[in-house]
């Protein structure tokens, strides 16, 4: 089923890319902003950096905020990890044991923008999500009417939520990591907990693929579990009533259905058996996306797209809609 590291081209929803562009050409053509979607407390003992980082991973940049106030690396507080190859703005906390002066902090492809307090460490996946602005350099003629059309589409109806391709590293070479440790070798903690999430995203991609086909994907079916939007609250669908096919329609609702693990049946064998060794929980997962405050701009070769979503989404979910890359 995987023994190549070549991704599949999973099925989209609303027809095929309207033209080809060139993705990330440079940092600044890919831009994410997290929306923390909460207020500090403005006291206690946690400093929140509101940073911009240019080159740099989320996981590096902890790093140099724990070095800088010599606190451990694990105390660093961050809602989501976000891409290296871009101009990303994020929320960090810093324990303030030991009362570290910011204004001295010099990292490289790191300027801090805001500093707040607050009384709890900053957890992952608490914030409500992020907005970018991606500017798309054009590779093939771009018409703005199908364009328009598909980008009403997209915010009418959704786009699937498919875990993105940098989940699966750089030519799907996590696949390969997912295979060594399904096969029974030994890797450090963070490399497991890659193949582990590598695991449950192929399968997730997979079964939301064949629902795209099936033009099932928005609809909620028996066996679904519904996903209020905006939150990560699901619930049983005993009977699917009128009301909720509405809701469901009107996107206050979304089908959810697994995020594999321990328990869960699924091919191949040796995955399925990996995580109920592993022990890993089962969880869920919305298929559908909802896209808010999309706009579109076309400027000579250029389509610059600006859009938000929950967290937990891929942009490259919406953007596999519109282009090929």
């Amino acid at each position: 089923m995987v023994h190549t590291q070549t991704l599949p081209d999973w099925s989209r929803a609303h027809g095929a890319p309207l033209f080809a562009a060139q993705l990330r050409y440079r940092p600044e053509d890919f831009q994410v902003t997290e929306e923390l979607g909460w207020d500090l407390s403005d006291d206690g003992e946690h400093d929140y950096l509101f940073i911009e980082k240019i080159g740099a991973n989320t996981q590096w940049v902890a790093k140099q905020l724990a070095q800088y106030a010599q606190v451990p690396v694990k105390d660093i507080g961050f809602a989501g990890l976000k891409d290296r190859h871009a101009i990303t703005r994020q929320w960090f906390s810093v324990p303030r044991w030991n009362s570290p002066d910011w204004s001295g902090c010099n990292v490289e492809g790191v300027e801090i923008h805001h500093l707040e307090r607050h009384r709890r460490k900053l957890k992952r996946g608490a914030h409500r999500g992020n907005s970018f602005t991606i500017k798309l350099r054009s590779l093939s003629t771009v018409e703005m009417e199908p364009i328009d059309q598909r980008i009403a589409k997209l915010t009418n109806q959704g786009v699937p939520n498919y875990f993105g391709e940098q989940r699966f590293g750089r030519n799907g070479g996590n696949l390969g990591l997912a295979e060594e440790w399904a096969g029974g070798k030994r890797l450090a903690r963070e490399k497991r907990g890659l193949a582990i999430s590598t695991i449950r995203s192929f399968i997730f991609n997979t079964v939301l693929s064949e629902r795209v086909a099936q033009s099932t994907w928005n609809q909620l079916q028996p066996g679904d579990k519904a996903n209020l939007e905006g939150s990560g609250s699901v619930f049983d669908l005993p009977d699917i009533d009128a009301n909720l096919v509405d809701r469901c329609q009107a996107m206050d609702i979304h089908p959810s259905i697994l995020l594999v693990g321990d328990g869960s049946n699924f091919k191949p064998e040796h995955w399925q058996t990996a995580l109920a060794k592993a022990r890993v929980n089962e969880g869920q997962r919305s298929l559908r996306l909802k896209v808010t405050d999309l706009t579109i701009e076309v400027v000579a070769t250029h389509v610059v797209l600006t859009f938000s979503l929950g967290r937990g989404a891929y942009a490259t979910a919406v953007l596999r809609e519109l282009c090929s890359w």
